[in-house]
């Protein structure tokens, strides 16, 4: 089997001393020895696994979307990511895209039943960590609120467009009906362009539910 390993370190001391990369080579070496694997080598030198975009594992996850190899091996699940939520992406990724996963220190393989149950626990543990962040982020902008800090985008919007829009949406109109209608009737984005983006109708109307403004239409004169 062809699978591509995945090594990685996160400061320049251990770049240098080379002794967390030689472990994370030698136990694959190891394993690929015993299941007889060809392995191909991806390697993040002094690369935070808080980030999202590391280049070595973004050519891995290449070789494995191309076919090119049927499983990614990682020494240790954090050398994939710091957090819950990261591993259960690449795990999401890699059921959705038909290859396997290999963790040589948690012994789990996607290609066992007990490595797929193992991997059906860790995206419970996902999603309650995704949970407890939203739970403490909605705390916080309370918190913020009760403050009288201002939230949401700045309004850069005229209040009566951003009224229609509110009663646009209230009246049943999604963000994207919504924005292909102001899209149709050329009526100009607040930065001057002639397409309306239905992320941006969200962040308006996100903007408005946190500080309201007076209405200047009803909602049948807004869809009329």
């Amino acid at each position: 089997m062809n699978v591509v390993a995945y090594l990685r370190v996160s400061t320049d001391e251990q770049v240098q001393s080379g002794l967390g990369l030689e472990a994370q080579r030698a136990a694959v070496e190891q394993e690929a020895a015993r299941r007889g694997w060809s392995v191909v080598w991806e390697v993040d030198e002094g690369v935070s696994g808080k980030l999202r975009n590391r280049p070595a594992l973004d050519r891995a996850l290449g070789w494995l979307r191309a076919g090119e190899a049927q499983a990614l091996v990682v020494a240790k699940m954090d050398r994939l990511g710091r957090s819950v939520i990261q591993a259960s992406d690449v795990l999401e990724t890699a059921r959705r895209q038909k290859w396997d996963l290999i963790v040589l220190d948690l012994g789990m393989d996607l290609t066992t039943p007990h490595g797929k149950a193992m991997a059906q626990m860790l995206a419970v543990f996902a999603e309650l960590e995704r949970e407890m962040i939203s739970a403490r982020t909605k705390a916080a902008l309370g918190a913020a609120k009760a403050r009288g800090t201002r939230l949401g985008r700045p309004r850069q919007i005229d209040p009566a467009l951003l009224t229609r829009i509110v009663a646009m949406h209230a009246a049943g109109s999604s963000h994207r009906c919504i924005a292909a209608a102001l899209t149709a009737e050329r009526v100009p984005t607040p930065t001057g362009r002639a397409r309306w983006n239905p992320g941006s109708i969200g962040g308006y109307l996100t903007s408005a539910a946190l500080d309201p403004v007076e209405p200047t239409l009803s909602a049948s004169e807004a869809v009329a």
